[in-house]
């Protein structure tokens, strides 16, 4: 890797490298291009979103090492979208030119039970967890932490795909099933069920010089275990606040992140905030900023990336933004005849039950 690189701005016209190739994607590559740069998409299929709008793409397998190795040779720096790259093909890139995040810091975000042993460490309360192996060890870790717990696929699983509720003992062996664990999946994480008052995320920003920024903390409502609607900022006290976002201070800069972090928590009926998740990349929850602040989140990672100024998160709104799933896109003429409504279609061919398909946000002034 390239010391230089860590410590100097990416002059305009390089080219950055994209693994993934999904609206985060897309709305990554629209930025860059905006900043003066080039990008090159990596994905498995012409026809996804940020596919449709790349000159320089490579439509390969995450394992093809031939793709990635002349990948690696048109860009100037990669990055990711999503989290499930294989890290094997992660690792191989990083030993040939710059990756951010880090291969460390996707490792532990790609395994939750590394995830909340890293956090935990910290000193940073979570869930109460255990790891799983099979379904016997299932069986002495139910009765640990007792019913209803979470059982969930300790990697590849996202917007509640690989995870099941347990509300009684008897149920074990038909969980361990149906979350997929038995499969190639690393095993699986039981979480004790937290009796939450909402959910928040916080979105940080650490660039190549060590300066971390954070947009404010946004409570998320999840419908059938996928984002349903992020209200901006969310309605917490301000010791919470600053809480959330010293929180995610501390495990960007312990990552030693270069890019963005989303972290997302739960605030519990007494107050306390729990970490749940971590993503190393744009988040859903973040989407709002496109409309309401002055440098949006994908506007932010291109600065982290490159060694630019982060600049101000501040917001010049507040806002609510609503995904539209499945079949909800076909009401998008609507949006557009509302004024305070902003209207993003990511370009997918196929609406489908729980794909997220565009989102709208709408803003209003700060009071």
């Amino acid at each position: 890797m390239s010391e230089k690189l860590m410590t100097s701005t990416l002059p305009q016209g390089s080219t950055i490298g994209i693994l993934g190739g999904g609206q985060l994607g897309r709305m990554t590559a629209l930025a860059a291009a905006r900043l003066g740069y080039q990008y090159h998409i990596f994905c498995q299929s012409p026809d996804e979103p940020a596919a449709q709008i790349a000159h320089n793409k490579t439509i390969a397998s995450f394992e093809d090492m031939v793709a990635l190795k002349s990948f690696a040779e048109t860009v100037d720096l990669v990055t990711l979208e999503f989290e499930n790259i294989p890290l094997s093909s992660f690792k191989y890139l990083e030993s040939i030119i710059e990756v951010r995040p880090n291969s460390h810091a996707l490792s532990i975000s790609q395994d939750r039970v590394k995830e909340k042993n890293f956090i935990s460490d910290l000193g940073i309360e979570v869930a109460p967890f255990r790891s799983v192996n099979n379904a016997a060890d299932l069986n002495s870790m139910l009765t640990e932490l007792g019913t209803p717990s979470i059982l969930k696929t300790a990697r590849m699983g996202y917007d509640g795909k690989g995870q099941i509720r347990i509300d009684k003992e008897s149920q074990t062996q038909e969980a361990w099933n149906a979350s997929g664990a038995c499969n190639d999946t690393g095993g699986a994480i039981l979480e004790g069920l937290i009796n939450f008052e909402r959910e928040i995320s916080v979105i940080s920003a650490r660039g190549s010089n060590g300066d971390i920024v954070s947009y404010i903390p946004v409570e998320n409502i999840h419908k059938n275990h996928i984002l349903n609607k992020t209200i901006a900022p969310a309605p917490i006290s301000p010791e919470q606040v600053e809480n959330a976002m010293q929180i995610s201070h501390c495990l960007i800069e312990n990552l030693k992140l270069i890019g963005l972090l989303a972290v997302e928590m739960f605030i519990t009926k007494d107050g306390r905030l729990l970490v749940n998740e971590i993503a190393p990349r744009p988040h859903n929850s973040g989407h709002w900023t496109l409309d309401a602040c002055a440098i949006s989140q994908f506007d932010l990672l291109i600065r982290a990336l490159c060694g630019l100024p982060l600049g101000s998160v501040k917001r010049s709104a507040n806002a609510t933004m609503q995904n539209l799933i499945g079949d909800n896109i076909n009401d998008w003429q609507d949006y557009l005849l509302d004024p305070t409504a902003h209207l993003h279609i990511y370009g997918k061919s196929k609406a489908r039950k729980g794909r997220k398909m565009g989102h709208v946000t709408w803003i209003s002034s700060i009071t």
